[in-house]
């Protein structure tokens, strides 16, 4: 029974995949969860709550809620909902500055993160 050899699966490589990779003329967008991320520090900076009394409201580790302020962890909509509910922020607010941040984003060419994927 000939089974033929299973692919490796994509990765990610950050700076890019090297000197044969194509060049993408258009500017990396910046991800999601950047813009998730900076949304959800700005809004607790605004309400001058530290990191720790978020993360004890959301029932969220510290550390985990840093990496996700930090645009470095995808977080669950159950612990975006938890958050949001620390913050008393609803999550179509989230989801609207969100938008509002990665449209300013896109207008300024700025950029989160580049992430290429390479086989």
């Amino acid at each position: 029974m000939d089974h033929a050899p299973a692919r490796p699966p994509l990765r990610l490589v950050p700076g890019g995949a090297g000197p044969s990779a194509p060049r993408d003329r258009r500017r990396p967008e910046l991800l999601l969860r950047v813009a998730v991320g900076q949304v959800l520090r700005a809004e607790r900076a605004e309400q001058r709550r530290t990191l720790a009394d978020v993360a004890a409201t959301a029932r969220v580790s510290l550390p985990y809620l840093s990496e996700v302020e930090r645009g470095r962890k995808e977080p669950s909509s159950e612990v975006l909902a938890a958050v949001c509910e620390a913050l008393d922020l609803t999550l179509v607010d989230l989801l609207q500055r969100t938008g509002t941040t990665l449209a300013g984003a896109a207008s300024t060419g700025r950029s989160g993160v580049t992430l290429s994927l390479a086989a």
